[in-house]
């Protein structure tokens, strides 16, 4: 049962019109995600070369205000940024008693923070030399390019309702997620396959967690439906 979610600016009761494209999207960047750590954990060796080439190109490109707008995307990514945000909107949607979006939202920072760890512990690669920037803990995957892309896509769909008002959200969404990513290679933070599976990594648990709350809360909606309905 596809219900109407209400003009753009509402609460709306719904994360989506129809859920089955994000449920497509995560699955897709899942797999991908999961055929750069296979390949990164049976063989890094194929990846190297790609990796090595793309920074070359970033040391190549090194330019003062490049350096300064990627600097800016570094500590916008990082903690003294990211952790006041997002608190600061559990909160809010908490105070809204937005209770659906909040799960949504605390679910998909959540299961994205757990991950980063482990995965950078279990992989333990070295950072690319001559960093531009202070850097801590391991590689892959990248920590920014996952915290950048499930924050960003996490935010329209939980504070935008569906059309396409949030289609124009869901794009800027998207480029400053891309942006973040090549901005990390080219601070020397990360090789490139670091971010390319972060981001993956980031975007598609946003969008299962979305996606996981509407069906339940369609099917509750369904559930509730049918029991005040009269019999026919």
């Amino acid at each position: 049962m596809h219900r109407d979610p209400g003009p753009p600016g509402h609460h709306h009761a719904h994360m989506f019109r129809d859920h089955r494209w994000a449920v497509a999207g995560a699955s897709a960047m899942y797999v991908g995600a999961a055929v750069i750590l296979v390949v990164m954990a049976a063989s890094p060796s194929l990846v190297q070369p790609i990796d090595d080439w793309w920074y070359d190109l970033m040391v190549s490109i090194e330019a003062s205000l490049i350096t300064g707008l990627a600097t800016v995307l570094d500590v916008v990514g990082g903690t003294f940024v990211m952790v006041p945000l997002r608190v600061g909107m559990a909160i809010y949607l908490g105070a809204k008693r937005r209770w659906a979006a909040l799960m949504t939202f605390g679910s998909a920072i959540a299961v994205s923070e757990l991950a980063i760890g482990p995965l950078k512990s279990l992989y333990d690669r070295a950072r690319p030399p001559d960093s531009l920037v202070e850097t801590s803990s391991a590689a892959f995957p990248s920590g920014h390019a996952t915290a950048a892309a499930v924050t960003a896509i996490i935010l329209v769909v939980v504070l935008i309702s569906p059309g396409e008002h949030r289609r124009a959200w869901e794009v800027r969404a998207g480029l400053f997620a891309f942006a973040m990513a090549l901005s990390r290679t080219y601070l020397r933070a990360h090789w490139l396959s670091d971010v390319v599976a972060g981001a993956l990594i980031g975007a598609a648990t946003a969008l299962a967690a979305a996606a996981v709350v509407h069906v339940v809360r369609v099917r509750i909606a369904d559930r509730d439906e049918a029991r005040v309905a009269p019999n026919g």
